[in-house]
């Protein structure tokens, strides 16, 4: 079965979505000494379950990623981005038996959905 391994990320101010990511999730970004600008993006303990992905600059309109954030908390997730310059999208919903779901615009336009695992949901 196949998995995914990487995301990637495209955006229009790095510095901006670097410290956007940094500072609402505690994600770790490291230059990568290619002949492109691309970031590599750690997401947490590698220990444990999770994807690390990659930063770019868009290349064009529609260039666009959504994939699913695993946090502790969404309402406090929900207030990080919200305080951080983005917006939410779709706002807290119940997935019964898994969980809480919000989906959330960046400061750079892209749309990823925030899950809180909750087997009581719904």
């Amino acid at each position: 079965m196949s998995r995914v391994t990487h995301f990637e990320i495209p955006v229009d101010d790095p510095p901006r979505a670097e410290r956007f990511y940094s500072d609402v999730f505690g994600w770790r970004f490291q230059r990568w000494e290619g002949p492109h600008d691309y970031w590599l993006i750690s997401t947490g303990d590698s220990a444990m379950p999770g994807i690390d992905g990659g930063m770019a600059r868009r290349q064009s309109p529609e260039h666009a990623l959504a994939n699913t954030i695993a946090v502790d908390s969404l309402d406090r997730a929900i207030a990080g981005v919200e305080s951080h310059g983005g917006s939410i999208v779709m706002p807290k919903a119940p997935v019964p038996g898994v969980g809480w779901l919000a989906y959330f615009r960046d400061p750079e336009g892209n749309v990823f959905g925030m899950m809180q695992a909750d087997p009581n949901a719904g």
